[in-house]
């Protein structure tokens, strides 16, 4: 009933420690993330937007210096000069020298045909008077044309500007360099799937893209969604995958910089994020699984344990009453024995007196009297060490000092034990050296711990074995072993022997009381015992006392 009871209880705290321990920690994991998600997503929408307005304000400022070159070429030089061929080769060159980026250089006479030509391709005297551009030239002064084909057949776009003289109008034309603009527009790529292109206000590509989209071709992203400054948006592309785009117009709302980039490898940090944040808060259940698992177990064992072991105090407690009234009958039965044996040792020395009369010394059996009263006066000399053992065990008293021979005290033990031990074919082995001191301790009790300890050395050889007893001493204290060739204590068990009730022996042959007992005396008595087994090969407890020699008692 109690086992089922502690296993309901412990199901019950392990359920109420993980709801109250997981809750927050889920909630807390997710309020992050979504926080951190929103922050990072904000973050990379604003380093697209600020890519798109520094590679916008290069590329208007590559336009423009360019234009400016060549407003000072036409506000410097006349047409005459500028149409001589080797005028305008020479001023091409410097230009191309200094800031590059034109492939070719141009004048134009008002009826659009070309009178002079530097470059690469084979225009002079190429009309251009139907083409869109040159009639852009002609209403706005200043034009920077779209990507066209043109007579070449290569897509292209041109920077041109009119000017009036005192009886003609003509153009200067530059074409600008396709690669280096391209180069330019190229450098806001980032990562693997960054792409950087323009797109005019019809939505067809001005430069290439990176992966597909030809110039002149058709874009499928709608540049009306894009507004003034500078607009991040995100798309799903044909693929199926999310898109960012930041678009920023420029050339007078004429070209839209558009930068792209793969949301999946911006957010590749955010995803790593998440997923070593599911990881830490995995561990983090694992753990607070397996710590409230473990800790719940070891307090419901430890429950367990204290409800078992109050149960034991209490039968301990019954047994010690009952031990303590055995102690007091084997006292009294002690000295009532003492008075038979004093009456039977009176007599018995009444009748040796009796036997150096004159009538029994002529007696053939003189010899068999002496020797019986000899043998009576021996074993009633046996029957007092005995009862005398059984006082000093039985005795209860507070300690006091006296003068201890251990030597002697040790000897009357074994006396006591001697039978016993026989009994099992065990031997004890007496090494103690002959000159330890005599020292101010509390006989009775010591020879109750020197009891205890060869009472236990017997029970834990059983049979068949020996005990030995050794002892030494110095100047400060003596020390006293009793060893056995028992089974000896596994590791695990010793550090509980001094422990009240803690027993190796069988279930009703020992009370545990023992060696806690002994271990008290010893420290009361300024000592220590200590405990030293390996199994298989048996057990040696050490008492050391303190020399105390009686004068200083």
């Amino acid at each position: 009933m109690k086992r089922r009871l502690y296993a309901n209880l412990q199901r019950k705290i392990i359920f109420i420690t993980l709801l109250v321990s997981f809750i927050p920690l889920i909630l807390l994991g997710v309020t992050i993330y979504y926080q951190f998600a929103q922050v990072f997503k904000s973050k990379i929408e604003e380093q697209i937007a600020y890519r798109a307005r520094v590679q916008s304000n290069a590329i208007e400022l590559f336009l423009k210096e360019r234009t400016s070159i060549l407003l000072a070429m036409a506000d410097a030089y006349t047409f005459d000069f500028l149409s001589d061929k080797k005028n305008l080769e020479k001023i091409f060159q410097i230009v191309n020298n200094r800031v590059g980026g034109l492939i070719d250089l141009g004048i134009i006479d008002s009826s659009g045909r070309h009178v002079a030509y530097v470059g690469p391709y084979d225009l002079i005297k190429v009309n251009y008077y139907s083409e869109p551009w040159f009639r852009e030239v002609e209403s706005k002064g200043v034009y920077v044309s779209d990507v066209f084909m043109g007579y070449r057949r290569v897509p292209h776009f041109i920077i041109a500007l009119q000017r009036q003289e005192t009886n003609k109008r003509w153009i200067l034309r530059a074409t600008v360099d396709s690669d280096v603009f391209e180069g330019l527009v190229r450098t806001a790529q980032v990562g693997k799937t960054g792409d950087a292109f323009i797109l005019n206000k019809a939505g067809f590509y001005q430069t290439h893209m990176r992966f597909g989209g030809e110039i002149l071709s058709k874009s499928d992203l709608d540049t009306t969604i894009f507004g003034e400054g500078t607009s991040v948006i995100e798309k799903v592309n044909a693929n199926g995958k999310k898109v960012l785009y930041a678009g920023r117009w420029l050339k007078k709302n004429n070209w839209l910089l558009v930068i792209s980039q793969d949301a999946a490898e911006e957010m590749t940090r955010l995803f790593n994020t998440k997923q070593m944040e599911i990881i830490i808060i995995t561990a983090g259940c694992i753990l607070i699984i397996f710590t409230t698992i473990f800790t719940t177990h070891m307090t419901i064992k430890r429950l367990e344990n204290y409800d078992r072991k109050m149960n034991e105090l209490n039968a301990q407690l019954v047994h010690s009453d009952k031990l303590a009234a055995l102690g007091k009958m084997a006292a009294g039965v002690a000295h009532e024995i003492n008075n038979p044996l004093a009456v039977i040792a009176e007599k018995t020395g009444w009748m040796e007196d009796l036997l150096t009369e004159e009538e029994f010394q002529n007696s053939q059996n003189l010899e068999e009297y002496k020797k019986s009263l000899h043998k009576i006066e021996e074993h009633v000399e046996r029957a007092r060490k005995v009862i005398h053992g059984m006082l000093g065990f039985a005795r209860r008293m507070e300690p006091h000092l006296e003068d201890v021979d251990i030597n002697k005290v040790i000897n009357e033990t074994i006396t006591f034990l001697e039978s016993y031990a026989r009994t099992n074919n065990i031997s004890i082995i007496n090494e103690l050296s002959s000159d330890l001191p005599i020292i101010a301790s509390d006989h009775s009790q010591i020879q109750q711990v020197f009891l205890n300890l060869l009472t236990n050395a017997i029970d834990a050889v059983g049979k068949d074995g020996t005990v030995h007893i050794s002892g030494l001493s110095n100047n400060s204290e003596i020390a006293v072993s009793v060893r056995d060739n028992g089974p000896g204590i596994p590791k695990e068990r010793q550090a509980k022997v001094f422990e009240p009730f803690f027993t190796t022996k069988k279930s009703g042959k020992g009370t545990g009381l023992g060696l806690s007992v002994s271990y008290n005396i010893v420290r009361n008595l300024g000592g220590t015992i200590t405990l030293e087994s390996e199994e298989g090969k048996g057990t040696t407890f050490t008492v050391n006392l303190p020399v105390v020699i009686p004068e200083k008692k």
